[in-house]
């Protein structure tokens, strides 16, 4: 098996390792000092008790890698949506797409009822770049939850888990979905397969789309932002709108939302990843998170105000930062249209 990292960072990174260590012939999309760090030294995964290394190929030119078997894109969604022809070369006839992104995917409404069907996410995807260049049909769908970070050039910190949420966005089983979740469990991952990836994309996302804006306003850690009154108050507010549209859709939340809300309390005093990315001046992963979740209740016609304020005030702030928006403005009208 052929698989081709796109977006070799910390999760990337980290899943490279892992699927080389099971035997899978694995090969890296980099750049910069990573990159060169790979090159030279090959990549490291830091865990609390022991190290992995492992070399493989590794470039930022795609082309010098030809046709995979699978293609893991484990970018941020503007990330993705910027590079995606940088990604052709990639793909042969056969090759399967796994996105193993935060937020509410650009293939999201592939494979549902037919009310439904082919509705397209201005939001995520601008201009349908990624449906045009990748197209869903090659689609696995993933959720990601290890957290990992990069220390150094060629070197990533295993902070916590090792579960991959995994699923055919047209609801079935398949022979290509069965195979690459063997290549995860063979290198040591977690892959858990669902009916309806969906429903795990919104029980993640739920958490995502409340948690990481707040965080990134009030600078609180995520135990302070799901314990305090006020905070829990809103980020609860925005769960259950939420929660109405992924319902509208047809998604079904596994747990309620004091379960979720109590979840993220007790991972403790982490600093999420909007948060980070703001401490660090990097462009903020608003859309993903949020601004699509605007768009699906405008669809579904459900009112989101809690959504809509907190999501005005954390677009200024990253304007004001320099970090937002991610999208060339031109293209980043926030609404959905149909093939």
């Amino acid at each position: 098996m052929k698989v081709c990292i796109f977006g070799a960072g910390a999760i990337g990174g980290y899943m490279a390792v892992m699927m080389k260590r099971g035997g899978v012939d694995v090969s890296l999309v980099a750049r910069g000092p990573h990159l060169a760090a790979i090159k030279a030294n090959g990549l490291k995964v830091v865990f609390k008790d022991k190290e992995l290394s492992a070399a493989m190929p590794a470039t930022n030119d795609p082309r010098e890698l030809g046709h995979q078997d699978y293609v893991i894109v484990a970018l941020k969604s503007h990330q993705a949506w910027e590079s995606v022809d940088q990604l052709k070369p990639l793909l042969g006839p056969d090759t399967v797409v796994v996105t193993a992104q935060n937020g509410v995917p650009w293939w999201y409404f592939y494979g549902l009822d037919e009310k439904f069907a082919n509705l397209r996410l201005k939001s995520v995807d601008p201009g349908n770049r990624q449906w045009n260049a990748i197209g869903p049909q090659r689609i696995i769908g993933a959720t990601v939850y290890p957290a990992t970070e990069i220390t150094e050039p060629g070197v990533i910190k295993h902070i916590y888990g090792d579960q991959f949420g995994l699923g055919e966005p047209n609801r079935q089983p398949s022979a290509r979905l069965t195979a690459f979740a063997d290549a995860l469990t063979a290198g040591g991952l977690r892959p858990r397969l669902y009916d309806d990836i969906r429903d795990d994309i919104w029980i993640k996302l739920w958490g995502n789309l409340c948690f990481n804006p707040l965080s990134a306003l009030t600078h609180a850690t995520l135990d302070i932002v799901a314990t305090d009154p006020g905070t829990r108050a809103v980020a609860k507010a925005m769960m259950l709108e939420a929660q109405q549209i992924g319902q509208h859709f047809g998604a079904h939340f596994r747990v309620d939302v004091e379960r979720r809300i109590n979840g993220a309390a007790g991972v403790g005093a982490h600093r999420t990843s909007m948060l980070q990315d703001l401490d660090k001046r990097r462009p903020l992963e608003i859309d993903a998170l949020l601004t699509s979740v605007q768009e699906m209740g405008h669809l579904a016609n459900v009112k989101t105000p809690y959504i809509d304020t907190v999501l005005a005030l954390v677009q200024q702030m990253g304007r004001s930062n320099g970090v937002y928006p991610t999208f060339p403005e031109e293209v980043r009208t926030p609404e959905a249209v149909t093939a």
